[in-house]
């Protein structure tokens, strides 16, 4: 069956389709009460469907935001997802999603898409590159965003700005403190180890990751202590199973820690991973070979996404308000206003059974 028109419905209101339009796509301009509920009667007895591009250009709003994120499989960035779910609900919005891998030239794309959707506002979750193989995406990337902004879009950013945009007008950035976290649980954990310190860390030049190993290193420099050895790898599980899997062949090559001896009940190798997801990945390569945590190796991750809950040992980590950023990086947020502004979000170290002393009893 063919869908009724707008032509139809007028013509069994008996008004014009241009007296149509305003009632059904929400215009400003509307007619009397009569005509009002003339239209929507013969709407209703049609199966009419409004055109929901017609109505975004009588609101001059789509009622969309478009939301950008590296891998929604990936719980970090399904529960920001959720936060801009929540925003964009008591905003009357809908959030489009579009998932790129990282990839500067899929993300441009997806901005492209969702500004000819004419996306009232769109959020970028992911961290930002300033990779070398990644210049020349930035670049049409930042164009494209600066395009949208100049016709009345909005953007938001979790954690660093877009690298190469010309202002910011039109932005909106969450900044999450990753090197001062970092920092601290340095900190926390050398209190309590006196091994070796490594950093499982994503591709050098991706700046979520290179804050949170420069804020490590700080923090070990602060209480004296040299600097961790860094194994770069995929800023995902992967990326830690693979890198999990080179640290058990240097833990199996000291014996580990478990027997007996002046190093026994205290982690030979503390390992801080990057990412949660990749702290799973790691801890699962390192029982691949027979290690446990924490008799054989310390490890500590960083965001505290849900999966953890049901993660053993439970994992040392830096909490992350995951949902309240989504909910922060959606523009107008609180106070409806559309300028360019930074909010910065608080952190907190954690931590759990995962870096305790072996042998130590499970709080």
């Amino acid at each position: 069956m063919a869908a009724s028109t707008l032509t139809e419905v007028a013509r069994l209101a008996g008004v014009s389709p241009a007296t149509a339009s305003r009632v059904l796509n929400g215009s400003a301009r509307t007619p009397g009460p009569d005509i009002t509920e003339r239209v929507r009667k013969a709407a209703d007895s049609l199966g009419y469907i409004p055109n929901a591009q017609a109505q975004g250009l009588a609101k001059s709003s789509s009622g969309l935001i478009g939301l950008i994120v590296h891998d929604i499989a990936d719980p970090y960035f399904s529960a920001i997802a959720r936060g801009v779910q929540t925003a964009a609900r008591h905003q009357n919005k809908m959030v489009l999603l579009a998932t790129t891998a990282g990839s500067p030239a899929d993300e441009r794309a997806a901005v492209a898409a969702f500004a000819a959707r004419r996306a009232d506002s769109i959020v970028i979750a992911g961290s930002r590159s300033a990779r070398t193989a990644d210049r020349q995406g930035n670049a049409e990337l930042a164009a494209e965003l600066d395009r949208y902004c100049r016709n009345g879009g909005r953007v938001g950013v979790v954690g660093h700005a877009v690298v190469g945009a010309e202002s910011d007008a039109g932005y909106h950035v969450v900044e999450v403190p990753n090197e001062d976290l970092a920092a601290a649980l340095a900190r926390e954990l050398a209190a309590s180890h006196a091994g070796e310190f490594v950093i499982i860390a994503g591709p050098e030049g991706l700046l979520t990751s290179d804050d949170r190993v420069r804020g490590f290193q700080r923090g070990l420099a602060d209480v004296g202590l040299p600097p961790a050895d860094v194994l770069h790898t995929g800023f995902d599980r992967t990326g830690g199973y693979e890198a999990g899997l080179e640290l058990a062949a240097r833990i199996g090559a000291h014996g580990g820690s478990g027997g007996a001896g002046p190093d026994a009940g205290r982690p030979r190798l503390c390992i801080f991973a990057v990412n949660d997801v990749m702290a799973i990945g790691a801890t699962a390569a390192l029982r691949s070979r027979g290690l446990r945590i924490p008799r054989d190796a310390a490890i500590a991750g960083f965001d505290d996404i849900e999966t953890l809950r049901d993660f053993r040992p439970a994992l040392s980590t830096v909490r992350l308000p995951l949902e309240e950023i989504g909910r922060l990086a959606v523009p107008g947020t609180g106070s409806g206003q559309a300028v360019a502004a930074t909010v910065a979000v608080a952190g907190e170290v954690t931590l759990r059974r995962s870096t305790e002393l072996a042998g130590k009893p499970a709080s």
